[in-house]
């Protein structure tokens, strides 16, 4: 009988985790940084250059995740990896041009004339919300099955109006926590309405994911199974419930608590991906593909795994230090 000391059960095992938190991690930074981004028509022109200060620093270090989670999929599942981005090739195109843009028009609304600017700004959105629609569009189509009928894509189309307004909401939560005065009151009203798309984008997938498989189903409904499963909506409820609360008697007298509202975010989003994580495990192509089945062999991994305790450290050693160095409220945008 197989247990899990076999490499060939803890090592995809293993990789899945890594996986599962790099594309955890990317969600939630990038997610915040791709929201900063949806926001810029809302600001006015001072405005717009402190949004862009607020994840100057960061941005670059946050797709590294990405990066990552893919060279993982690609090295750990390989027969996963051409399944996935074989059904998702073209949402996965439009976040790519949607990701160089951004990082194109990141650098040349600094360099370009003024005259230029608003081009740059209005590339920098375009960008932002190609990246977030077509993100929330991979996830409705995962979710169902990777299978492209009509009914199919018109949920994924909802969850990338969903997941969009989701990362607007946490960019706002963000720069609640990064930005002073005028700036932070209008991103408390941005808040306000963004967490209702978030609200509802959890609601369609969690109403929406038991009914994909039985088995899904069976793992929701069943006893005791269903009591594993309940922290999650009890503790996300609290969660709304704490930041409608909290964002209601923003700005405060002492701005400490303003980072609040993206730690609150962040546990939404942690939540909802981990009842995600529960539900499809073991599938990492959903009822068609295990971990297991689409793994390399173990003494690929293992290779891999050496590699990996290497390069994951020096990733997050640098997200954290670049996140420590430029703690605090974003200051003034200059490039000189």
């Amino acid at each position: 009988m197989e247990t899990f000391g076999d490499p060939a059960i803890w090592l995809p095992w293993a990789f899945a985790a890594l996986m599962g938190l790099s594309i955890l991690i990317y969600v939630v930074l990038d997610g915040f940084d791709l929201g900063v981004g949806l926001l810029v028509p809302l600001a006015d022109d001072t405005q717009k250059d402190r949004l862009v200060a607020s994840i100057g620093p960061f941005w670059d270090a946050n797709e590294t995740w990405l990066v990552l989670a893919v060279g993982l999929l690609l090295v750990a599942f390989p027969t996963a990896h051409g399944e996935i981005l074989t059904s998702l090739y073209l949402p996965v195109f439009v976040m790519l041009i949607g990701l160089i843009l951004r990082g194109v028009s990141f650098e040349m609304r600094a360099k370009a004339p003024l005259t230029q600017k608003k081009l740059w700004n209005g590339a920098f959105f375009a960008g932002s919300l190609m990246a977030s629609l077509s993100q929330g569009f991979m996830l409705g189509m995962y979710v169902m099955g990777l299978t492209w009928t009509l009914p199919h894509v018109a949920f994924a189309l909802l969850t990338a109006v969903f997941l969009t307004v989701g990362y607007s909401f946490i960019g706002a939560a963000w720069l609640i926590w990064k930005t002073e005065g005028a700036l932070q009151t209008r991103a408390i009203s941005w808040a306000k309405g963004g967490i209702w798309g978030l609200v509802m984008g959890i609601a369609a997938i969690s109403l929406a994911t038991p009914f994909v498989s039985t088995r899904i189903f069976d793992k929701w409904f069943s006893w005791p199974e269903a009591l594993y499963l309940s922290p999650l909506p009890i503790i996300s409820g609290a969660l709304v419930v704490f930041l409608w609360w909290q964002l209601s008697r923003m700005p405060l007298k002492n701005d400490g608590w303003s980072w609040t509202p993206f730690a609150a975010a962040t546990g939404l989003f942690t939540l909802a991906y981990g009842g995600m994580a529960y539900s499809f495990y073991p599938y990492v192509v959903p009822e068609k593909i295990t971990i297991y089945e689409a793994a390399s062999a173990p003494e690929s991994l293992f290779i891999i795994l050496l590699g990996t305790l290497f390069v994951l450290p020096a990733i997050l050693s640098y997200t954290v230090l670049s996140y420590y160095i430029f703690r605090g409220k974003a200051a003034e945008l200059k490039y000189d």
